[in-house]
């Protein structure tokens, strides 16, 4: 009696690979090489990152060590910590503590944003415990951290003042961006040996030089949330104000990326782009396709979310919508299950089959 054949079931890809134009010809052509990568976007989203964690992992500790090159990191809130920690002796180690750090975190209710700024700091001396000095020699990295300073009543640390800044601003970017970058200006904290190339669009861009004795203060100004976290004072180096989260502007890096020096690869946990903070509900607000010219972004694939704990990437409402425990051990498995995204993309990679697996934005 002969046996029936044996049935194999392939899993749903964890990953979506998107791509400009391009960068849709580069694969096609001469496949993908880590030397072929110039500049890293970093977006902002706080616990959203954790769902990158293995990627990360792969690209940056296995992946882009085999082609060492000067490689620009554009990093806004969450993304600037992540690219701190690629830029550490062990990155895998460092991502993967910085996964735990933030999964420990817990806020009683009714914190203050200036018991939270306390915290953050606390965890960015848990997280940061090289000499600033050493992190910003980094032979292959040149790092940048995007803020915002805000001005008006965005500049006040009274909740009343702060929060009609805030109805304000979200106000005018219902009518265009470049009525609601009157709200801030747009300062970059740059490397000063590598500075970032020209990213310039509708809102002027001053760049401060990163340094040792102001790493920290900018690490704290690009998270600072606008109602949520105390904003930092005067930082030095740059413009005297008040400075705020850097995703304000550069939510997710909607910039105008360069064509000629390199690839843009482009990790994140979602396959789309949205530009500013307050264009989350805003479905019309979507980055021009030429800016994504040379893009290539990969993320989590739906299928590979919807198998998660609750069927999503953890976000900040977590810390309401959960007790500590519960996020935590929800964290934790979402955290793990993402070495299944960096053995993908590892595997994706060193097969070469572009066609049928990477899409057009």
């Amino acid at each position: 009696m002969s046996q029936a054949p044996a049935i194999h079931i392939s899993r749903a890809p964890a990953l979506v690979w998107r791509a400009g134009r391009r960068a849709l010809d580069q694969l096609s052509q001469q496949g993908l090489d880590p030397a072929d990568v110039a500049l890293i976007p970093g977006a902002a989203g706080g616990p959203k990152a954790l769902a990158l964690t293995g990627l990360d992992q792969a690209i940056f500790a296995e992946w882009l060590p085999r082609a060492p090159r000067l490689r620009h990191l554009i990093g806004s809130s969450i993304g600037g910590w992540r690219f701190v920690c690629v830029m550490q002796a062990d990155p895998a180690r460092a991502l993967a503590n910085l996964a735990e750090r933030y999964t420990r975190e817990t806020y009683a209710k009714g914190v203050t944003p200036a018991e939270v700024a306390r915290a953050l700091k606390l965890m960015l001396d848990d997280l940061f415990q090289d000499e600033p000095a050493s992190l910003l020699a980094h032979p292959h990295y040149a790092l940048t951290l995007t803020t915002v300073r805000a001005r008006g009543w965005l500049a006040s640390e009274r909740p009343a003042k702060q929060l009609l800044g805030v109805v304000a601003a979200a106000s005018a970017n219902m009518l265009s961006r470049r009525l609601y970058a009157q709200s801030w200006r747009r300062v970059w904290f740059a490397d000063p040996r590598h500075p970032a190339p020209p990213l310039t669009d509708d809102f002027p861009t001053h760049i401060a030089p990163l340094k040792a004795d102001n790493l920290f203060a900018a690490l704290h100004a690009t998270a600072a949330i606008p109602l949520v976290v105390e904003g930092v004072h005067d930082p030095l180096h740059a413009p005297a104000g008040r400075y705020r989260d850097g995703g304000l502007i550069d939510y997710h890096l909607d910039l105008p990326y360069p064509k000629q020096q390199g690839l843009v690869l482009y990790p994140h946990f979602y396959p789309h782009i949205v530009p500013g903070w307050f264009d989350k509900r805003l479905p019309w607000r979507r980055p021009q396709a030429s800016r994504l010219d040379n893009v290539l972004l990969v993320s989590p694939s739906p299928d590979w979310v919807a198998r998660l704990p609750y069927g999503k990437i953890p976000d900040r409402s977590d810390f309401s919508r959960f007790d500590d425990a519960s996020r935590q051990k929800y964290w934790r498995q979402v955290t793990a299950e993402t070495a299944r995204l960096g053995e993908e993309f590892l595997e994706t990679v060193a097969r070469g089959q572009w066609p049928g697996v990477v899409q057009g934005f």
